[in-house]
């Protein structure tokens, strides 16, 4: 018998990309792996570390949401006197915001994200925003009816940078606010953040022995350019996990 190790038909490199967010990410997979077992929301053997887990996680989808969507305005809902401070309510306020707004637009839905923050009394509520389509103030500001609104254009940071590059300044706030409703056990449950439906962007996944084999597939979807930023789980020396890497286009 040969002492060389053969991968498992199942073994080897996975990469999702994401075509129109311009992002992939991809880790080896391993043929023998740990059974998955479900666990109750606040039993993880780790917590702190289940929670960063998670986090980690929905960072990534509001950033991959918001480039995809090209969501480069960025706003704030604040309350006016008598505020908000219960965080079901502010969840309701902004869905008929956004139902409002839809409605003041034409009715065709479109894509969007929020997230709640607490004021920095940690009392008083208010809500972040993004929005791709220009929008007049106010409109918005009509819409909320509730206190005051604040809504500026991201632009990137270079020269005639694309509009994705905007996107994912907004998006980066935005990750910003999600990660602190994981520190707080008043706005953690299923609503932490909410995105406009059917706008998600859509995966495309590819199998291969090596991180450049799967990589070289996604070039090639992306017309043949080369992801401008890159990362190695080799680069980070606390890097638990199996080997993993990500790219991102312009």
């Amino acid at each position: 018998m040969s002492s060389s190790v053969l991968l498992a038909p199942d073994a080897g490199w996975r990469l999702s990309l994401y075509p129109t967010a311009g992002e992939a990410g991809c880790s080896f997979q391993s043929s023998v792996r740990a059974e998955r077992r479900y666990v109750a929301p606040g039993a993880a053997a780790d917590p702190a570390r289940s929670r960063a887990e998670a986090a980690r996680r929905a960072r990534s989808k509001v950033r991959r949401y918001a480039a995809s969507n090209l969501l480069d305005r960025f706003g704030t809902l604040t309350y006016a006197p008598p505020f908000c401070f219960d965080p079901g309510q502010a969840r309701r306020d902004v869905a008929v915001f956004i139902r409002d707004l839809r409605s003041e637009l034409g009715g065709d839905p479109f894509p969007y994200i929020w997230v709640p923050e607490w004021h920095k009394d940690r009392e008083r509520l208010h809500l972040h925003f993004a929005l791709g389509d220009y929008v007049r103030h106010s409109l918005i500001s009509d819409v909320w009816g509730r206190g005051w609104v604040s809504i500026k254009r991201i632009t990137g940071q270079r020269h005639n940078a694309p509009r994705v590059e905007g996107a994912r300044i907004a998006a980066r706030y935005l990750s910003k606010y999600v990660a602190k409703t994981f520190e707080s056990t008043d706005l953690g449950g299923r609503h932490r953040y909410e995105v406009g439906q059917g706008f998600q962007p859509r995966a495309v996944r590819f199998a291969g022995t090596s991180d450049a084999e799967v990589l070289a597939q996604a070039i090639d979807v992306m017309d043949g350019k080369i992801p401008s930023r890159s990362w190695a789980s080799s680069e980070n020396e606390d890097w638990q996990g199996p080997p993993a890497r990500w790219f991102q286009w312009d």
